[in-house]
Order: structure tokens, then C-alpha cells, then sequence
């Protein structure tokens, strides 16, 4: 009986997508974003498994650039999908994948200072058994605790901030303020912020001091809004099958529809993966979601990091294919951009590849994100509530 391994490759974006002048990097459209096409013009990119799937010719399609040492002639199934939710963040790309486009407008908040209204302050503070906060603006997650550090310490306040995307992150030392005290001031202010339609609460611990310098840690924990409806999580558990988390899949979905979950650096995660390809069970689901080109090297705009990071990949892919049973599927795709090369530090939206192994060869064309949970409902033989279509 068939198995499924669905791997996102956070932010791995490939350019064109028809939206994306209404999304912005500071006031600047990411019109012109493209993650994959920026790091080939800029650093060059060695990754022949991917190419051998499909990704140089996913990424002429996309945006019809040239696309230098990636012209291998496919031999997987390979395409594009277009995202339709008015998000380009993780929960809403991993939710529109597993079949269920967002169906509402999520809340962000302003790029100012305060961003927080004062309610959610208020919140917060209680949350922590502190009297005040800092930061409570737009931020860079690793600059934050540059700037704040050393003031987190002296005061015990803990660092609020947000972004672009619809999200209310908490940065804390894990030894002075505590992990598992950051960890339940994040499950306390949570409900409150997905009833406003945040997506996500991020628990963001770091270590060090003034003289070391500060540094975030593996041990991040998303508290995400649960989805409204059943998603390809579901559908596979209804149908008799196991659902194997890897990586933030089981924070995106509130654990829900998720049997197994392992976490750790994407080292650990690919390590998992092996693991899992001898484990899993028929009629299972694998759903990984690798991060570190989008927290390492997308948000901090590091190119030839994030063409490392690609390349560290695609030796492991070329191991880890050879492993599979003969009737397994693999998709390879991405939940939204992050362009490196790109304004600012934000996310940008773009269409994203998919690679397909497992499932003969041939041009897939430009599909949509609810197509991939339809494609892998269809592999495992199980019903789908979603509207999305197989591209098998």
C-alpha cells in the first residue's frame, strides 16, 4: 500500500506571482520577487537531484529567466502552484497545501510604535507577571535581541514583536525568564490573539549574555490558530492511516490530525525523514517542513548562506530517494518566498515549485496549492473535502 512524503522547503519561492505588487516589504511591492531565480543570478546554485525533478524548468516557467547549471531534462513530474489566501506566511501556505484556502483576511498589525493595542499589552504583561514590555513594534527576530538583550536581563521584561505577517512573537531568555515560563505566557495570551485572527503566537527563546552576545535557540514553539475545517491531515487519519509530523507541522495544525511529531534543526529533521522511510506505515502521510532557509538565511538576506542551505538539501535528497519503497510519493514544494536579495526582511510573495517523485515524468503547469493535498489524497486512496484537483 502507498505512503506519502510531503516536504515544504520553508520560503523556497520562485518569482511570478500575479499578486504580488499588492504585497509589500516596507512601502516596496515584492513585484519582481523570486527567491530561487535572485540566488542562481546572484550565487549560482548546485543542486542536480532537485533539477533532475524539475526545479530549473519550474522556475523558467514561473518567470521565464535563465536559469544557468539548472537545464537538466526532467525526469520527475514537476510544475508551479499559486497560492489564493491573502497571506504570504506559514500558516497560510501550509494550510491552502493540506486543501483549505484561508477563508478569512488574517489580522496584522500596524508598523508602528506602539504596535500592540493597548488590550493586547495589557495581555501581555498579565501573561508575564511583569509590569510592562518591550520592543511591542515591527522587528527582526535576531536583531531584537541585539538591541534588547542586555535590557531583558536588567529588567525581566519580556521582548513582544511583529512583522509583516499576521503574528505576535515573545523572545526570552531561557535561563533568566525561563522556557517553560515563556512557553505558558504563550499558551495564556494565545487564545486571545487567534480570537482577533493572528495566526500565530511564536515563542522565541534565546541564550547568552552582553559579552558572548545573544543567540536564539532550536527550541521555538508556534501556537497557531486552529484550522476551521478537515485538512489532508484529517483525511488521511480518517481513512486508517498515520499522520508523521516533521519539523512545525504539528504547531501549524494545532496537532491536529497529526500522530507522531519530531522537532529539532533540519539536520535532525532529514535525519527524522531517513528514519521515517523505514518506519512509516502503508497508508501513511509524512509531512515535513524544513525552516532553515527561511529563519537562517531568508529573513537575515543571506544569499550564498541560503544557496549553502539549498545545496546541503539536495546531497541528502540524492541519498534519501534511493531509500523509498517502489509505489512511495514525494512532493517537493514551498509554502511562500523569501527572497534574499530582496528590501527589507519580510517574507515575499511568490508561486513556489512543485517536484514530484514517484510518479513518472512530464510537465505539470501552473496548479494550485489545494492541488498538492488533492495529488496526495489521490496517491493514498482517500477521500477529499477540499476543491483542490490531482495533478497525477
Amino acid at each position: 500500500m502507498a505512503r506519502a512524503f510531503l516536504i515544504v522547503l520553508d520560503s523556497v519561492g520562485c518569482g511570478g506571482a500575479p499578486d504580488a505588487g499588492t504585497f509589500f516589504n516596507g512601502d516596496v511591492p515584492d513585484t519582481g520577487a523570486n527567491t530561487l531565480g535572485h540566488i542562481i543570478r546572484d550565487h549560482g546554485l548546485n543542486v542536480p537531484h532537485m533539477d533532475a525533478l524539475g526545479l530549473g524548468a519550474a522556475v523558467r516557467l514561473s518567470t521565464g529567466i535563465e536559469t544557468a547549471g539548472l537545464d537538466a531534462k526532467p525526469t520527475g513530474r514537476w510544475g508551479v502552484a499559486r497560492e489564493i489566501s491573502r497571506g504570504k506566511d506559514t500558516p497560510s501556505g501550509h494550510w491552502e497545501l493540506a486543501g483549505l484556502p484561508v477563508p478569512w483576511e488574517w489580522t496584522f498589525f500596524p508598523d508602528a510604535q506602539p504596535a500592540f493595542p493597548e488590550e493586547v499589552t495589557v495581555a501581555l504583561c498579565a501573561a508575564a507577571g511583569m509590569d510592562g514590555i518591550l520592543c511591542n513594534a515591527h522587528a527582526s527576530g535576531t536583531a531584537v535581541i541585539d538591541d534588547l538583550g542586555v535590557e531583558h536581563l536588567r529588567t525581566g521584561f519580556p521582548i513582544c514583536y511583529t512583522s509583516a505577517d499576521s503574528v505576535l512573537q515573545i523572545a526570552a531568555h531561557e535561563e533568566s525568564f525561563g522556557l517553560e515560563r515563556l512557553l505558558q505566557m504563550c499558551r495564556d495570551v494565545a487564545p486571545m490573539l487567534h480570537e482577533m485572527r493572528v495566526g500565530r503566537v511564536i515563542a522565541r527563546p534565546f541564550v547568552g549574555d552582553a559579552e558572548a552576545g545573544f543567540k536564539r535557540t532550536a527550541r521555538r514553539r508556534d501556537f497557531a490558530i486552529l484550522p476551521p475545517e478537515l485538512v489532508l491531515t484529517n483525511w488521511v487519519q480518517d481513512a486508517g492511516g498515520r499522520v508523521h509530523g516533521v519539523g512545525k507541522i504539528g504547531d501549524i495544525f494545532s496537532m491536529t490530525g497529526i500522530d507522531t511529531t519530531v522537532k529539532g534543526r533540519d539536520a535532525e529533521l532529514m535525519a527524522a525523514l531517513d528514519g521515517l522511510a523505514e518506519t512509516a506505515g502503508p497508508g501513511d502521510l509524512v509531512f515535513a517542513n524544513l525552516v532553515e532557509f527561511d529563519t537562517e538565511y531568508g529573513h537575515r538576506r543571506d544569499v550564498a548562506g541560503y544557496a549553502a542551505a539549498l545545496e546541503r538539501f539536495d546531497v541528502w535528497l540524492g541519498q534519501f530517494l534511493p531509500k523509498l519503497r517502489d509505489d512511495d510519493l514525494v512532493i517537493l514544494t514551498a509554502d511562500h518566498g523569501n527572497d534574499p536579495s530582496w528590501i527589507g526582511t519580510d517574507h515575499t510573495r511568490e508561486q513556489v515549485p512543485v517536484l514530484v517523485h514517484g510518479a513518472g515524468a512530464g510537465e505539470i503547469g501552473i496548479c494550485g496549492f489545494t492541488d498538492v493535498a488533492a495529488s496526495v489524497a489521490a496517491h493514498l486512496g482517500v477521500a477529499a473535502s477540499g476543491t483542490g484537483k490531482s495533478f497525477l
